[in-house]
């Protein structure tokens, strides 16, 4: 099949993707240090570090730990804020011809009411929402892990959004397929998924987490089972788009989640270990469709057979 000929954008959403590899959100900070690497231009989009409503310094250290096929981050969504990155990251991102989305955490309905808000009125494309978060108007409960808390939120930024909402789900659940069909019933336009899987490390020489934070999220190739497990169970309950996340290291995943049911997919975690490993995805998935006499990538989504 003639390479020129093959179609690897995507609509999601009513958004166009030039391809379907999106940098996840907390691995790309806001693009500076890889376009150091190569153009920003070829990536089907970016989703940039988490935003919170004001600056934030994030956890104390050590706050990374590496795992046998992975890594657990403690971070804590240190950002510059909402404010600073409208006026100081979203002109450069910008310069280059991608999908910008910007990924918002808050810790009451209200604070992601007026960032989707202030960013819907910027220049961004998409709004990703990080429903991972603790609601401290109830305690410190998680938003996404309820049905009440995704719902809350979710309505509440569609209702103050102009660009397409997308909601990030949590892993963390006993039913992601009913978190995600409450958040499909509120409006939002898409679901991406899997966040990070809730883990700890422990140092046997001091008995203490190697995490000062004790706990955090634990993403890498050790996960990809579980996300590609979680996108089909969702893709099977809802009929908004999906981008797929959770492990993606090589073409060979990207089409793998895209067969699950995802539509984009994230990649992340390796980008740590090879920065230039979104563009030999990229690669990989062209050659796929080369091999395999694809003509349209978009075709793939949800063609998985499952066995009777």
């Amino acid at each position: 099949m003639d390479n020129n000929k093959l179609d690897m954008s995507i609509n999601f959403a009513g958004v166009k993707f030039k391809n379907p590899i999106v940098m996840a959100s907390g691995t790309f900070g806001f693009g500076r240090e890889y376009a150091e690497y190569y153009d920003l231009s070829k990536l089907g989009g970016i989703c940039v570090k988490g935003l919170t409503a004001k600056p934030r310094l994030g956890n104390m250290p050590p706050r990374i730990a590496e795992t046998p096929m992975g890594m657990l981050n403690s971070v804590g969504l240190q950002n510059p804020g909402v404010d600073a990155f409208i006026a100081d990251e979203l002109p450069f991102l910008r310069q280059h011809d991608t999908v910008v989305i910007a990924n918002i955490s808050g810790n009451t309905v209200e604070e992601y009411a007026e960032m989707t808000e202030k960013l819907s009125d910027a220049n961004i494309d998409m709004i990703e929402v990080n429903v991972s978060c603790p609601n401290v108007k109830a305690g410190g409960m998680v938003f996404g892990t309820s049905i009440d808390g995704v719902t809350t939120v979710t309505k509440a930024v569609v209702k103050r959004a102009t660009v397409p909402v997308v909601v990030k789900l949590s892993p963390n659940v006993t039913d992601i397929a009913s978190i995600a069909k409450a958040v499909e019933s509120s409006g939002a336009d898409a679901l991406s998924l899997i966040n990070t899987l809730l883990g700890m490390r422990i140092d046997t020489i001091t008995r203490k987490p190697i995490l000062h934070n004790n706990v955090g999220g634990l993403s890498g190739p050790a996960i990809f089972p579980v996300a590609v497990r979680m996108v089909w169970q969702v893709a099977s309950a809802v009929k908004i788009p999906i981008l797929g996340m959770g492990g993606v290291s090589i073409g060979n995943d990207a089409i793998e989640m895209m067969l699950a049911g995802a539509n984009l997919i994230g990649v992340g975690t390796i980008c740590f270990d090879d920065p230039y490993a979104p563009i030999k995805i990229i690669d990989e998935m062209r050659k796929y469709m080369t091999d395999n006499s694809i003509a349209t990538l978009c075709e793939l989504s949800g063609g998985v057979e499952i066995n009777s």
